[in-house]
């Protein structure tokens, strides 16, 4: 069941596309409802967005440098 503290809703997304955030999900253990929501974040920062940690959690491990 989700938190009270959180919006639910319905996203539809490509199976293989899904599949990844399910993988990278299980590499950081995580769910993969965690890792969208991470992915979310790191994707609203970049384009210079100020988004607010959740209260009581710590902040994602900085994104690894694939170059």
């Amino acid at each position: 069941m989700a938190s009270p503290d959180k919006k639910a809703f319905a996203l539809r997304v490509d199976p293989q596309l899904w599949a990844e955030v399910e993988r990278l999900a299980a590499q950081e253990l995580r769910s993969a409802n965690a890792q969208a929501e991470v992915l979310l974040r790191e994707a609203l920062q970049r384009r210079g967005l100020k988004v607010p940690q959740p209260r009581g959690r710590a902040a994602p491990p900085a994104p690894k440098n694939e170059g």
